[in-house]
C-alpha cells in the first residue's frame, strides 16, 4: 500500500513504511538526488580557474597558500581542487570571459521558498544553472554575459544582489537549487533589467 506522499528524485509514490520525514523512495533515489544535487555544469568545471577558500572565504591554493582572484598562478583545474582537503570549500574565478554570476543574498525562507522578488529574477532568468549558496539561505545564479565591474544592487521587496563577472571569485556549494538545469543560460537580459 502507497501514500500519497511522493519521492523527491522519481516523483513515485512514497511506501506506506516510509518514515514521516523520508524525502525518498528508496536508497537509489536518494544516492542518484544526491549526485545531481552536487553535481557543477562543465561550463564551469573544464575551466582552469578553481580555488580552495578558508570559512571565512580566504581564497587559497589547492596547496594552502592564499590565492588571488587576479593571479592565474593560482588556480587549479576542478578535478584538482575537489580533491583538495585545505580550507572549507571550493571557489570559481570569474575573469571576464563571459561567465558571470548573480549572488541573491538572503532569499531562501526556512524552507527553501525564494522571496517573492528573487523568484522574479529566478523567472527572468530562465533555463540556467542556480545553485544554493553556502549560508543555505542565498542563491548563485550562474551563467553568460557582459559585467566589467562587480555591482551591488537593492531591488524591490528587500533584496539584495551582487553581480559580478571579473576580478571576484564566489564560494560553490554545487547544491543545485531545484530542478535548474546542469548547464549555464543567457543571463544579460537579466543584468541589464537589474542595472
Amino acid at each position: 500500500m502507497k501514500t500519497s506522499r511522493c519521492c523527491e528524485h522519481c516523483e513515485g509514490p512514497m511506501p506506506i513504511t516510509a518514515r514521516r520525514h523520508a524525502r525518498f523512495c528508496e536508497p537509489r533515489c536518494r544516492a542518484a538526488a544526491a549526485r545531481r544535487r552536487r553535481t557543477v555544469p562543465a561550463e564551469l568545471t573544464r575551466r582552469p580557474r578553481w580555488i580552495r577558500h578558508t570559512a571565512r572565504k580566504v581564497p587559497l591554493t589547492i596547496g594552502g597558500a592564499t590565492a588571488s582572484s587576479t593571479d592565474p598562478s593560482t588556480w587549479s583545474r576542478y578535478s584538482e581542487a575537489a580533491a583538495s582537503g585545505k580550507g572549507a570549500g571550493l571557489g570559481f574565478v570569474l575573469n571576464g570571459d563571459g561567465v558571470v554570476c548573480l549572488d541573491l543574498d538572503h532569499c531562501l525562507d526556512e524552507h527553501g521558498e525564494p522571496a517573492g522578488w528573487a523568484r522574479t529574477i529566478l523567472d527572468a532568468a530562465g533555463p540556467t544553472w542556480v545553485e544554493v549558496s553556502r549560508s543555505g539561505d542565498g542563491l548563485h545564479l550562474w551563467g553568460y554575459g557582459t559585467l566589467p565591474h562587480g555591482r551591488r544592487i537593492t531591488v524591490g521587496g528587500g533584496g539584495s544582489v551582487e553581480l559580478y563577472g571579473t576580478g571576484r571569485y564566489i564560494a560553490v556549494t554545487g547544491r543545485t537549487f531545484g530542478d535548474t538545469p546542469q548547464r549555464l543560460g543567457e543571463l544579460q537580459h537579466v543584468i541589464d533589467s537589474l542595472l
